[in-house]
């Protein structure tokens, strides 16, 4: 089950096919494979740490530092260039590499902000300085156990210091397995992306897949609509990953038409739920039905995926079913009550509003709860974090996501909130995403993020900033009447703050804890 090595007997299956094509050029599946021969030379007789390093754009440079560090029977981490330098500093610190693979270009552009968190890398080994010509030294690539460490993904959560997501050789090869046995994926595919490959969808969906089934990835390292369009048009893609902000941009592209997306099979947002309002536009506007996945960092990431004969009949909204081997469930949220509680079997237990549930009862099909799942793709653990990775899973080994949902009579999944962001308004449990999803359907709203305030009467009020739309404004009244006329009336924000951008976090998400900020600074 090493990750490696299903994809170099790819790569040499056919060495002169173009495997890659970045903003810089074009890779055959030989120069991955040789690169990553001449780069593993490099750093052996460099780096004497568990740990190696990546702090590459998203390029094709990336597989190759993996491939290289995988072979010398390193653990890869990639490191996201976007931290801010002190936490950049405490990534390279806690995980304990002494060696950074880079490139020079990345380093200029992150200016003296790199210099500080780098100072005390022992190696820092730039690709401009590695000698890539001739034959490199034959190397027996390293073999990995299923539960040998092979990935350490950080993730910055919702508080704290960025923890390090212990992801296993077998953790990641499982999740690739379970996606080739979900979709009818072929070497005739075209992946194209610009999701950042220190993110677990660009690592595992956009660079290994590709790689391992041996059809062609395009990447680009910036999201710019124009750019999106243009690539679309070149390398006709099979395959379009995104996340919602990025097709929401997509829909306000000048040059952008119907023809531009017809090449597509899968079209696939993740990474957060997916607005009403861009899924209709999207499919008004391109004739594209956009489907939705769902994933975590620690479940190495995908674990539910929607797939296009399954939004067939105007099922929208919903992740899908579980991946081949996950096994989910849907768990009473713990002392918030809940009307009709059931037990594991599904029998019921009580219809009266209970305030301590035990973590392992289930709810039935139509209610919200905790999504928790277990699988071979789940993760292994917080790196140093023992306590934390014991508070993630419960005492059936289901790993606790933090994300609300519920299944439908068929078994599809829908998310509809995150618990640590839900709101208790009056003793009523409100998640942003409902009044946010309300905000986002004006005219003039561009995005919106929801988060609480304390209040003394109420326990919480929702306050509400949204983005407008370029050359559009509505004032507050305007905006909590249009909620009004939507929402049960606690629902509708007490305030409503205009931002000319809204927190965001590398892969375009919302940070409602910045946003969480804004509102006890005010307080």
């Amino acid at each position: 089950m090493s990750i490696h090595w299903p994809i170099i007997r790819s790569l040499a299956k056919s060495p002169g096919r173009i495997a890659i094509v970045d903003d810089k050029r074009a890779y055959r599946a030989g120069e991955i494979l040789v690169g990553a021969l001449h780069l593993a030379d490099h750093l052996a007789s460099r780096s004497h740490s568990r740990t190696v390093g990546l702090l590459l754009p998203t390029s094709g440079a990336f597989p190759i530092g993996a491939l290289a560090a995988w072979m010398l029977g390193k653990v890869v981490v990639p490191i996201n260039y976007l931290l801010k330098p002190e936490e950049m500093s405490y990534v390279i610190k806690d995980c304990g590499c002494d060696t950074v693979v880079t490139a020079q270009a990345l380093l200029e552009h992150l200016g003296a902000g790199a210099a500080e968190c780098l100072a005390g890398v022992e190696h820092l080994v730039r690709l401009e300085d590695v000698s890539f010509k001739g034959f490199p030294e034959p190397r027996w690539p390293a073999r990995a156990k299923d539960d040998d460490l092979g990935v350490l993904l950080y993730t910055s959560g919702t508080s704290g210091k960025p923890k390090g997501v212990m992801l296993s050789h077998g953790n990641i090869s499982s999740n690739i397995a379970q996606i080739r046995a979900w979709v009818p994926l072929t070497a005739r595919d075209v992946a194209f992306g610009v999701l950042p490959q220190f993110h677990t969808f660009g690592l595992t969906v956009l660079t290994l897949l590709p790689l391992l089934c041996g059809f062609k990835a395009v990447y680009t390292a910036r999201f710019v609509p124009g750019r999106i369009i243009k690539l679309l048009r070149e390398h006709s893609p099979t395959l379009f990953v995104a996340i919602p902000s990025m097709y929401n941009a997509l829909l306000h592209a000048k040059d952008a038409h119907p023809e531009d997306f017809k090449s597509l099979r899968f079209v696939v947002s993740g990474g957060e739920p997916l607005p009403a309002v861009v899924f209709d536009t999207f499919r008004e506007k391109f004739g594209v039905t956009i489907a939705e996945g769902y994933g975590l960092t620690e479940t190495s990431p995908v674990t539910n995926w929607c797939r296009p004969q399954e939004m067939v009949g105007g099922r929208r909204g919903t992740v899908g079913r579980p991946l081949p081997g996950i096994d989910q469930r849907i768990v009473a949220i713990e002392g918030v009550g809940n009307d009709k509680v059931t037990g594991g079997q599904g029998d019921k237990v009580s219809d009266h509003p209970v305030t301590s549930i035990p973590s392992w009862f289930e709810v039935p099909a139509g209610q919200e709860g905790e999504i928790r799942m277990r699988g071979p793709n789940v993760m292994q653990g917080y790196y140093h974090l023992p306590e934390e990775t014991a508070r993630a899973f419960d005492e059936h080994g289901f790993f606790r996501t933090g994300d609300i949902g519920r299944f439908d009579n068929d078994g599809f999944l829908y998310i509809t909130g995150r618990l640590k962001e839900m709101l208790i308004i009056g003793g009523e449990n409100v998640f942003p995403r409902e009044i946010e999803e309300v905000l986002n359907a004006h005219p003039a709203v561009k995005d919106s993020g929801v988060v609480g305030k304390k209040d003394p009467i109420r326990g919480e009020l929702p306050v509400a900033f949204v983005e407008f739309t370029e050359g559009q404004t509505a004032d507050e009244k305007t905006l909590q009447q249009w909620c009004r006329s939507k929402l049960a009336g606690y629902k509708v924000p007490d305030e409503v703050r205009a931002v000319e951008a809204l927190p965001r976090n590398p892969t375009g998400k919302v940070v409602r804890r910045e946003l969480k900020k804004l509102v006890e600074g005010a307080a």
